[in-house]
């Protein structure tokens, strides 16, 4: 097997279509006119196979699993000691990120003139334009905006665990592989970012596809769907710079030239963060606003590796931060420790393309004063979920060992998340 491309597979079980429909009853409408959104639906339900659907019935249960969680914890930790009535049905989503994008969505990037030179800004610049964008078209069909942002968690989220699946088909032997990938995607540590008004669901809708196109060869839609997801976080430049690599590994093998028309495709996913930085600097005159909002918001200044890590490391360890804050970053520590591993073994069997999207990765969280969010992170490097999944194939124990440190994990971050513990 090449080790540029996975093995790909047709669908276990390709579902056959129904038998054209001659007549109709007299009175009645022609088929094919009558409900066409009803029709429409049924046509893109008979493209998934049962191993489609399993995957997404697991993917509607641990959402149910997550409601349910949610719920209870606004009557078992209310904000205010002594409260006799619990916060609203949807408060415990509305945390943190999810308001900075709610206030772009409703108000824009620099309300009123407001911006950096404001006291008190919110360096909401920080943020890419996708997700915001998507939620004030939302919020225009469901008034609530927090619902409007669930809304789209949950359509992305079907979407990416879907796709995520199908690539680990397309990589895996086993009739298992794209359910066991969902299972311990989905139940994953951070799992609960998937689920809120964050970007992580919407980007993977995106950039999972993208990359499944990308290993068929599709470069074109490869293309397109990556650029959608530079409009929601800047990790689609690393998911850019993958694919592009991926097609001059593919090009030089085939050793074909036609291979090579294709490569101006390969510039498209710069376009959008090209396009914000041009906005950004025609409000604030910096074209690099958005990194210089995080620089100043998210202690994401530039410093060597092993300065982060001694930072971080003096933050877990040194009695300097409260316990919640010390926790958080040794998971900071123990995620890095992963990404790390995930990028050897990519490198041991030459995924090269993949290896160089986690390896970005790790190189733009790795290099601020201290670590930030690379537990969430690692809801995007597929690679991670799939190499677990085929351990745990091969290795049964592992999946019993794996949920039993995965539950609750995710249940105590769940709930930190949930019932606005998770700063620190």
């Amino acid at each position: 097997m090449s080790t540029l491309s996975p093995r790909l597979r047709p669908p276990a079980d390709r579902p056959v279509p129904p038998e054209p429909r001659t007549s109709a009853r007299p009175g009645s409408r022609i088929a094919g006119q009558a409900e066409p959104r009803a029709g429409r639906f049924r046509r893109a339900a008979a493209r998934l196979t049962s191993a489609d659907r399993a995957v997404l019935w697991l993917y509607l249960l641990t959402r149910i699993s997550l409601w349910i969680t949610a719920h209870f914890a606004r009557w078992l930790f209310p904000a205010r000691p002594g409260a006799r009535e619990a916060a609203p049905v949807l408060a415990p989503f509305q945390r943190w990120d999810a308001n900075h994008y709610l206030h772009i969505a409703r108000d824009g990037y620099f309300p009123a003139g407001a911006g950096p030179w404001t006291s008190g800004w919110d360096n909401r610049e920080a943020f890419f334009p996708g997700y915001p964008f998507l939620l004030r078209a939302v919020h225009t069909v469901v008034p609530d905006w927090t619902a409007a942002g669930l809304l789209i968690s949950f359509v992305a989220g079907a979407v990416a665990v879907l796709a995520l699946a199908r690539i680990a088909r397309a990589y895996l032997p086993e009739d298992a592989a794209g359910r066991r990938t969902a299972a311990l995607f989905l139940l994953s540590p951070c799992a609960v970012f998937l689920a809120v008004g964050y970007t992580e669901a919407l980007f993977l809708a995106f950039a999972l596809p993208a990359w499944l196109a990308a290993v068929r060869h599709r470069w074109a839609v490869a293309a397109v769907l990556t650029a959608l997801a530079t409009t929601v976080r800047v990790s689609g430049l690393f998911l850019a710079a993958a694919i592009a690599l991926l097609f001059v590994l593919t090009a030089r093998e085939k050793r074909d030239r036609r291979s090579w028309r294709a490569a101006g495709w390969m510039l498209l996913p710069a376009l959008p963060p090209a396009a914000y930085s041009w906005y950004l600097h025609a409000h604030t005159g910096d074209w690099m606003a958005w990194k210089h909002a995080q620089e100043r918001g998210w202690y994401r200044t530039f410093h060597t590796p092993w300065e982060a890590w001694a930072n971080t490391w003096n933050g877990a360890f040194g009695h300097t931060q409260t316990t919640g804050y010390a926790l958080m970053f040794q998971a900071e520590l123990a995620a890095m420790l992963v990404g790390l591993a995930l990028v050897a073994v990519l490198l041991y069997r030459r995924r090269w393309p993949e290896a160089l999207y986690v390896a970005l990765s790790l190189w733009a969280l790795g290099t601020s004063y201290w670590y930030t969010s690379i537990p969430r992170a690692t809801l995007l490097w597929w690679p991670l979920w799939i190499g677990l999944a085929a351990l745990s194939l091969r290795r049964p124990w592992f999946r019993t060992a794996y949920l039993s440190v995965a539950a609750p994990v995710t249940t105590l971050v769940a709930l930190t998340f949930l019932t606005g513990r998770w700063a620190g």
